[in-house]
């Protein structure tokens, strides 16, 4: 889809993101490569998510986590965007009320990403939207059983009671949509990056993106990698 075609309003991307704080989400990162590389890891995965969305088409919604940092998530990037916080609750309650504030201004077909996947594209956006002219439900499922963008051109099943921190989540939010009476597409599979296995992949798979934001996250992923390993074999020597 080229710049020059009108701007779909009916269509919106909303963002999912978190505030970069010490001490605050990807734990399961923090306990492996502490609170300071988590925090330089949570800000170069952000902007890798913010370098695919500043190419979006047509409406764009950042989601932060608080409503705290709703003047921060409208400072992120210069376009136009619409900022509309996440409520309390589980991941599946934040999404559907998300996605009803969204439907109620108009927007019909509504993508969601978070901002932990930096194999994400734009073309993957964009044909994840199109997929949607045809299918109800277009989802990418990530390598561990999650998706890394769920998109719906009608209102979402009930979301509660989905295992959204497990492996299974995929397979439950998929079934849970043809249960509904949806279509659902899936393209293919992608990544995010949760776990310490998730940062030697993500090194991986960046090795020759040509991205600015991708790299200077593969040269901190090389720091992060480079350095857990001299660790460790430090430890393996003192304790031979």
């Amino acid at each position: 889809m080229s710049s020059h075609e009108p701007l779909n309003r009916a269509a919106a991307l909303v963002l999912f993101c978190r505030k970069p704080v010490s001490g605050a989400g990807k734990r399961r990162l923090a306990q492996y490569i502490g609170d300071a590389r988590t925090l330089a890891v949570a800000q170069g995965l952000l902007e890798c998510a913010l370098e695919d969305v500043a190419a979006w088409p047509h409406t764009l919604i950042i989601a932060p986590a608080a409503a705290a940092d709703e003047h921060w998530a409208a400072q992120l990037i210069c376009r136009p965007v619409r900022v509309v916080p996440q409520p309390a609750g589980s991941l599946g309650e934040r999404i559907a009320a998300v996605d009803t504030r969204v439907r109620a201004h108009g927007c019909t077909q509504v993508l969601f990403i978070g901002s932990d996947a930096p194999s994400m594209r734009s073309e993957d956006l964009l044909a994840a939207h199109a997929a949607l002219a045809d299918s109800d439900v277009v989802l990418i499922p990530a390598a561990d059983g999650g998706v890394t963008l769920m998109g719906a051109r009608v209102p979402w099943p009930e979301l509660t009671d989905l295992p959204w921190s497990e492996a299974t989540l995929g397979a439950a939010l998929a079934d849970r949509c043809l249960q509904a009476g949806h279509t659902v597409t899936r393209l293919p599979e992608s990544y995010d990056v949760d776990t310490p296995a998730d940062l030697i992949l993500a090194r991986q798979r960046l090795q020759h993106d040509p991205r600015p934001a991708r790299r200077h996250l593969y040269a901190l992923l090389g720091t992060i990698v480079q350095s857990q390993a001299d660790a460790a074999g430090s430890c393996a020597a003192r304790g031979a």
